[in-house]
C-alpha cells in the first residue's frame, strides 16, 4: 500500500469515526447529539428565567459548536418542537403542514424546570475543553431519564445510521419505574400527530412498524383523515392522495385541507363511490399507512452500538441510581462543610475565642492563639484539626455579627443540618426508593393533558395495492387486427382486470403466454381458446384437453393429450404442442367427452367411424408430456360431444371459446 492511500485511508476513517461520534448519532448516556447538548449547556449558562431570542441562543452555542449557526438553528427547533425541555414563544413551524419555523431573531425560547431537573449539575458533569479550547463544555449531562428513547432521534453517519421512534414520556418513566424493581415492562413508540400504530414486528425497537392515519368514514359521500402517521405532512398525504386518483385508483371529485392545529383532509367522493369502500383503497395506495423500520444505534462507552430499547431504559434506570448516589453525596458532603463551619462559628463566638486574638501581633500568633483556643472543643468538629480555610472564615466573621450572635438560631440552624444529612444517610440506604420517588417527581413536573398516549396501539394486515385494486377495466380481443387489450373497444368483454393484474391467454393453435394489463397487445389473429387471470393456482385447476395431428415417418397421426398448466413465467412464450408440422385441431376444457369420429371412405377401412372418451386417457402434470395416439385412419370430421361428469348430475357448460371448428 503506498503512502497516499495509507493517508486517504486513516483520513478516511479519522472522518468516519468524527462524524458517527461527534454529529450524527446520539450517546446513550444523555441521548443527545453532540449539536443538541451543546445547545442545552448554552441555555443553562444563559437561563435567568426570562425568555432570550433564538438568535441570541444560535450565536452563543456556536462558541462551542464549529458547524455554523443555520445546523444549530435547525436543531433547537426540532429540541424546542419535542415540548420537553424548551419551552418556546412564536412560530416554531407545523410539522402537521410541514410548514418551517419563522426565523431565529422573530422567536424566543427558554429552558424548563423539568430540563434543570433531570439534566443539570454541574457538580458531578464531566467538561471537556471546548473545539478551540477557550471555554468547557459537558462531555455528557448527567441525565436521570432515557432521553433518546423519548424524544426519538435519525441520524446518517458514514456507512451506518439511527432511527429510533419518539416514545411517551410518561411511559418511559413508568416503565424506568419498573425497571428499577426488576419488573417485566412494555414499551412502544407514540407520535406527537397520533394515528394508528401496528407494533407486532416492532422486536423491542430492532424491528419495523407499521403506521395508519384515523380516517372518519361516518359520512358515505365525504371522507375526513383526522390524524397523520408518522412522519407524513398534510401536503405530501394529499400528494399521495392525487398521484393514486391520477393512476384510476381512487375516485375523487373533490379535496380539501384545513390542517392547522389538527389535521383534517377532506375528500369527497364521485358518484356510485362511498367511504367505507374506499378506506383499504387509501390505505394501499396513499401515504395513509406507511411501514417504518428502526435501528436503535447509540453510542455506547465511546463506540456505536445498536441497543434494544427495554436494555436502554435499564440502563438508565441503573445510571440513575449511580447519579442520585452522586448527588446525594455531593448534597452530603456541603452540608457536612456547612455544620462545620456553623459549629466552629458557634464555639468561635460563645466561648469568646475572639478575644484572644485581640493582642497578638502577627498573622502567626493570631492563627496559633485560634487554634489554642480551639483545643477543648475539638471532639465537637470530629477531632478534625483546624484548617487554613477554617481560620480565614473565622476572621472574616463581621464584629456586628458577633455581638449579635444568636446562639437559639444557631442551634435550630445546626439541628436543621444534622436532620437533612440523617434524611441523606436514609436515602442514602433506601436509594431504590428514593430512585422511585424521584421519578414520580419527574411525572408530576408533566403536564399530564400533553403528555397523554396519542397514537393508538393496534393490529391490522397490511394492505398492498394489488389487493385492494378495482376490477373496472375491460379486457377485449380484436381478432382481425389481432390485439388484445384495454383500450380495444370492438368485440365483447371477455376480463374485467385492474392496473396489477396479470392474463393467462391460450390461441387456438396452442400457444399460451402470461402478459400484464396493457392497453394493447399484439397475439396474433389465430382467435383465442382460452382467457383468464394469470393466477397459477386458478390455471392449475383447469383441465386442457387437445387433439393434434402430427406428421410421423410421413403419416398422419392423430395424438390426444390432457394436461394440467401449473407453472409459467410473465412474458414467456409456450406452446402445448411441438414440432413443426404438429397442428391442433381440437382443443376442450370438459372434464369428460365423447369423441366422435368419421374416417374417409376410399381408404379400405371397414370401420367408418369411432369413438373415444377422455377418461380413457390420462391426465398429466405438464403440457410438455407426450400425448397418446387417438388413431391413426386418415379422418373426415372430428367431433365432442360431451357427457355427464361423473361428480355432478348436470352437464358442465363449456369454458370461453371452448372448441374449433371441425376439420374436414
Amino acid at each position: 500500500m503506498s503512502q497516499a492511500d495509507r493517508l486517504y485511508k486513516d483520513y478516511f476513517l479519522e472522518y468516519a469515526s468524527y462524524v458517527v461520534r461527534d454529529r450524527a448519532i446520539p450517546d446513550l448516556v444523555d441521548g443527545f447529539k453532540p449539536v443538541q447538548r451543546r445547545i442545552m449547556h448554552t441555555l443553562f449558562t444563559m437561563d435567568d428565567g426570562r425568555f432570550v431570542k433564538v438568535a441570541n441562543v444560535v450565536g452563543e452555542a456556536m462558541k462551542y459548536h464549529p458547524h455554523g449557526d443555520s445546523s444549530i438553528y435547525e436543531a433547537l427547533v426540532n429540541l424546542a418542537n419535542a415540548e420537553l425541555f424548551i419551552e418556546k414563544q412564536g412560530n416554531y413551524g407545523n410539522f402537521l403542514t410541514g410548514d418551517g419555523a419563522a426565523a431565529s431573531r422573530y422567536i424566543e425560547c427558554r429552558l424548563k424546570p423539568f430540563a434543570k431537573k433531570v439534566l443539570y449539575n454541574p457538580e458531578i458533569t464531566e467538561y471537556t475543553d471546548s473545539y478551540d479550547g477557550r471555554r468547557k463544555e459537558p462531555v455528557v449531562f448527567p441525565a436521570k431519564i432515557p432521553v433518546v428513547v423519548i424524544q426519538g432521534t435519525i441520524g446518517i453517519a458514514v456507512g451506518m445510521s439511527t432511527m429510533i421512534l419518539p416514545h411517551n414520556a410518561l411511559e418511559v418513566l413508568e416503565a424506568e419505574k419498573k425497571a428499577l424493581r426488576g419488573e417485566p415492562f412494555e414499551i412502544y413508540p407514540d407520535f406527537p400527530g397520533g394515528g394508528i400504530i401496528d407494533v407486532s414486528e416492532y422486536n423491542d425497537g430492532l424491528g419495523k412498524i407499521s403506521v395508519r392515519a384515523k380516517l372518519n368514514a361516518e359520512d358515505p359521500k365525504k371522507l375526513i383523515i383526522e390524524e397523520l402517521p408518522y412522519g407524513v405532512t398534510s401536503d405530501s398525504m394529499i400528494a399521495s392522495i392525487e398521484k393514486a386518483n391520477a393512476t384510476g385508483r381512487l375516485k375523487i371529485a373533490s379535496i380539501s385541507d384545513y390542517t392547522a392545529e389538527k389535521a383534517q383532509i377532506e375528500i369527497c367522493w364521485q358518484r356510485n363511490t362511498y367511504s367505507q369502500d374506499m378506506v383499504d383503497v387509501l390505505y394501499a395506495t396513499t401515504d395513509c399507512e406507511k411501514k417504518i423500520s428502526v435501528n436503535p444505534l447509540v453510542i455506547v462507552d465511546g463506540y456505536p452500538k445498536a441497543v434494544p430499547i427495554s436494555e436502554m431504559i435499564k440502563f438508565h434506570a441503573k445510571h440513575l441510581v449511580e447519579v442520585l448516589r452522586a448527588e446525594l453525596e455531593n448534597d452530603k458532603k456541603h452540608l457536612e462543610e456547612k455544620l462545620r463551619a456553623r459549629t466552629l462559628e458557634r464555639i468561635f463566638i460563645e466561648e469568646r475565642i475572639y478575644k484572644e486574638i485581640e493582642t497578638k501581633k502577627t498573622a502567626e500568633d493570631v492563627k496559633n492563639a485560634i487554634i489554642l483556643g480551639f483545643d477543648s472543643f475539638m471532639a465537637e468538629i470530629g477531632n478534625e484539626p483546624i484548617t487554613d480555610d477554617d481560620l480565614d472564615k473565622l476572621l472574616k466573621i463581621p464584629i456586628r455579627r458577633i455581638s449579635l450572635f444568636d446562639i437559639e438560631k444557631n442551634k435550630e440552624e445546626i439541628a436543621e443540618i444534622n436532620a437533612g444529612i440523617k434524611k441523606i444517610n436514609y436515602n442514602l440506604k433506601h436509594i431504590i426508593d428514593y430512585a422511585e420517588a424521584c421519578l414520580t417527581e419527574y411525572e408530576g413536573m408533566l403536564d399530564k393533558d400533553e403528555f397523554r398516549r396519542k397514537t393508538e396501539i393496534s393490529s391490522f394486515q397490511t394492505l398492498n395495492v394489488r389487493q385492494v385494486a378495482v376490477r373496472n377495466m375491460d379486457v377485449r380481443y380484436d381478432q382481425e387486427t389481432g390485439y388484445l387489450g384495454t383500450s380495444i373497444k370492438t368485440g365483447e368483454s371477455l376480463l374485467k382486470v385492474s392496473p396489477f393484474d396479470k392474463i393467462f391467454y391460450m390461441k387456438q393453435n396452442g400457444e399460451y403466454r402470461v402478459v400484464t394489463v396493457q392497453d394493447k397487445v399484439f397475439i396474433g389473429s389465430e382467435g383465442l381458446f382460452y382467457i383468464n387471470y394469470g393466477d397459477k393456482e386458478l390455471i392449475s385447476k383447469e383441465i386442457f384437453t387437445v387433439i393434434y395431428r402430427d406428421k410421423i415417418r410421413d403419416k398422419n397421426v392423430y395424438q390426444i393429450k390432457r394436461f394440467h398448466i401449473s407453472s409459467f413465467s410473465t412474458d414467456k412464450p409456450y406452446s402445448v404442442i411441438s414440432g413443426e408440422k404438429a397442428k391442433v385441431k381440437k382443443m376442450s376444457l370438459w372434464p369428460s367427452a365423447i369423441i366422435s369420429m368419421k374416417f374417409r371412405p376410399g381408404y379400405g377401412y371397414k370401420i367408418l367411424e369411432d369413438t373415444a372418451r377422455f377418461a380413457d386417457f390420462p391426465i398429466y402434470k405438464s403440457p410438455a408430456a407426450a400425448g397418446q395416439r387417438l388413431t391413426g385412419k386418415e379422418l373426415q370430421s372430428l367431433s365432442i360431444r360431451q357427457t355427464k361428469d361423473a361428480s355432478t348430475t348436470e352437464e358442465k357448460e363449456p369454458s370461453l371459446l371452448d372448441g374449433i371448428e371441425d376439420d374436414k
